[in-house]
């Protein structure tokens, strides 16, 4: 499809994912450009802009048209000089290989997420990412009835790397930084998008157990909820050249990075939007169980 602005959108999925062709994120975009842009990452939910080539200052100008950056993690350090750049790093042994939703752990988790590719490898790499307001709609009648019920405690004190051991002291140090400040936030197990009003499945990593449940029963109903969200007709599979820059919508989507190139270096730039207090289907806000506000980290938590 062409807009009246000349971008020229192509689904890549057939739930999820399209790639915009025409626009040259490097430049000063008119404001019709940016509407259009955030129209269909509320339609597409994720966005592949191929060959932007854009360097750290580009990628902060682009992605705050969007809205007010966060910094670059509640506990883990950012690029040098770029507080509000997360270095996605292979080498040093972040390696997102479990579905999550980005920093759910506290109260006003990211809008929306950028990451753009600096040096990826030949082979494997890629990041999957899923429509979990498709997943929503998959439930059958019974499970979207009990979902909007529920409320779930998401915490980082579970790493999305803790289920295997680090592979070398890097990876070690940065789990001990990832822990070092403790959050635990109950979120609602449906959340309403608050610009589409869609219901999407607001669970992934971080999600640890259900609220009035206990661990056994929290396991078993966020592992088949979460099967929802990771049915291959939700996903959408991104594979990464250099120069890319991926934009995805944090509130409806979960995503993973499969850790299938060894020891080869992989390197992205992770910029993030200032998100909201999630809202449940009654209303009902996002609220903190344990640690701050982590105004530190996200404007909106003022």
């Amino acid at each position: 499809m062409t807009t009246s602005t000349g971008l020229d959108i192509r689904r890549i999925g057939g739930r999820i994912g399209a790639e915009l062709l025409g626009v040259d994120l490097s430049a000063d975009l008119d404001p019709a450009v940016v509407t259009e842009i955030n129209s269909a990452l509320l339609e597409h939910k994720a966005l592949v802009f191929r060959d932007q080539n854009l360097d750290d200052a580009a990628q902060l100008r682009f992605v705050s048209l969007f809205g007010e950056l966060t910094t670059a993690h509640p506990t883990v350090p950012s690029v040098d000089g770029r507080p509000h750049i997360l270095p996605v790093d292979g080498d040093e042994g972040i390696r997102a290989n479990h579905w999550h939703t980005d920093v759910t752990f506290v109260r006003t988790p990211p809008k929306a997420s950028t990451l753009r590719s600096l040096v990826v490898p030949p082979y494997g790499g890629n990041t999957l990412i899923a429509n979990t307001a498709a997943a929503y709609r998959d439930l059958p009648a019974p499970l979207r009835e009990l979902a909007d019920k529920l409320w779930a405690v998401h915490t980082n004190d579970f790493d999305y790397a803790a289920h295997a051991a680090p592979k070398n002291e890097k990876a070690a140090e940065h789990r001990r930084r990832f822990v070092s400040r403790k959050y635990r936030t109950a979120h609602p197990v449906v959340r309403v998008h608050p610009e589409t009003g869609e219901r999407g499945l607001f669970i992934g990593g971080f999600a640890q157990s259900i609220v009035g449940l206990g661990p056994s029963d929290s396991r078993d109903l966020l592992r088949i909820f979460q099967s929802y969200v990771t049915r291959p007709e939700n996903i959408v599979r991104v594979a990464w050249t250099p120069g890319d820059l991926v934009l995805f919508d944090n509130r409806i989507t979960q995503h993973y990075a499969p850790d299938d190139y060894g020891d080869l270096p992989r390197l992205l730039h992770r910029v993030t939007v200032a998100g909201d207090v999630p809202a449940g289907v009654d209303g009902t806000l996002s609220h903190v169980v344990e640690g701050d506000d982590a105004s530190h980290y996200t404007p909106a938590a003022a």
